[in-house]
């Protein structure tokens, strides 16, 4: 079995590190980037493949120039702090913290090594970084969550389910970047005359009686709010959805191709890929903090037509064309 194969399938709180590995790490040669998911390995396999591809890109191969060390706390954030832990104990040149949910544990843990956020949010609120422009300390990467887009999924809510008046929030409020897109999603539903209903989840055991909670209240669609654990357990929440016949709206299009209905966000894979060129910077010598935050320019509406059929939904023709991926 590789190391990095052993360090993936280890990532459970109170690990002990057997001496010959802890050895491996403290002789290495190359240069060591560790990640830190708060979701699931099903998500994070398919992110840092990205990531990976962004670094072969610039012309760095695993292996041969670097080595990669893993840990998922598998929708269990109360793991997460002590798998902070571990991974500074390993001193790694940069740390590539899948979301903010991890950003914040190892930001609390370091405050030197380099930390890189592919899905940051409310960064400056959190203490993550100064600003923007010039994030300071020692966190930097890229904001994938804009202001105005929990709006327009509400939008999307009288497109495809006409005569809504009820409208389920499916959240994760343990998470950071979740209180402000239940803040404003309710704020858009009271503009849009709509009841908004809200049912939180903060680890996988919470989901079936949240979603029960949600079609007892006779919500007519369900938003679910973008956070790493909801994505973990998208394909559940996709399966419960059509049981109980409840249309369902997205900000990543991982939620759709796994069965959800519509996403409307940015495009993740691009910030995993995009999220190698702040590693690069720095083991080329440059500091975080001095590494501007960067924002996605573009928004990417999937559509799952296969759901929207075993919905009974009528998907106008100027909905799919407006679609940048339509799943049949």
């Amino acid at each position: 079995m590789r190391r990095r194969d052993f360090i993936a399938l280890a990532a459970v709180p109170a690990v002990a590190w057997p001496l010959a590995t802890l050895a491996q790490v403290a002789s290495r040669k190359r240069p060591l980037i560790a990640w830190l998911s708060g979701g699931s390995i099903d998500v994070g396999q398919a992110f840092i493949a990205q990531l990976l591809e962004g670094m072969r890109e610039l012309g760095y191969v695993e292996g041969r120039d670097f080595e990669l060390i893993i840990r998922y706390a598998e929708g269990h954030q109360d793991r997460l702090p002590a798998l902070a832990d571990e991974i500074i104990r390993l001193k790694p040149d940069v740390i590539v913290a899948a979301a903010v949910v991890a950003a914040v544990p190892l930001r609390r843990a370091t405050s030197k090594i380099p930390i890189v956020c592919p899905a940051l949010a409310d960064a400056v609120h959190l203490g993550l970084i100064a600003s923007e422009a010039r994030p300071g300390g020692n966190v930097t990467g890229i904001e994938p969550y804009v202001a105005g887009l929990p709006a327009k999924q509400m939008d999307f809510v009288r497109e495809i389910a006409a005569g809504a008046s009820r409208v389920g929030l499916l959240t994760n409020l343990q998470d950071p970047k979740a209180p402000p897109q239940r803040q404003e999603l309710e704020s858009a539903g009271k503009s849009l005359g709509l009841t908004v209903a809200t049912s939180d989840v903060n680890q996988p055991e919470d989901l079936d009686s949240a979603m029960q909670f949600l079609a007892a209240q006779h919500v007519d669609a369900i938003i679910v709010l973008q956070t790493s654990l909801l994505l973990s357990i998208r394909h559940r929440i996709a399966e419960l959805a059509l049981t109980q016949r409840l249309p369902t709206i997205y900000g990543y299009r991982e939620h759709v191709t796994a069965g959800g209905l519509i996403s409307y966000g940015v495009d993740l894979r691009w910030c995993y890929r995009r999220s190698a060129t702040f590693v690069h910077k720095i083991l080329q010598g440059a500091n975080a903090g001095d590494l501007p935050v960067e924002f996605p320019t573009q928004m990417f509406l999937t559509i799952n037509l296969k759901t929207a059929r075993a919905l009974g939904l009528a998907v106008s023709e100027s909905f799919v064309l407006r679609a940048d991926e339509v799943i049949e």
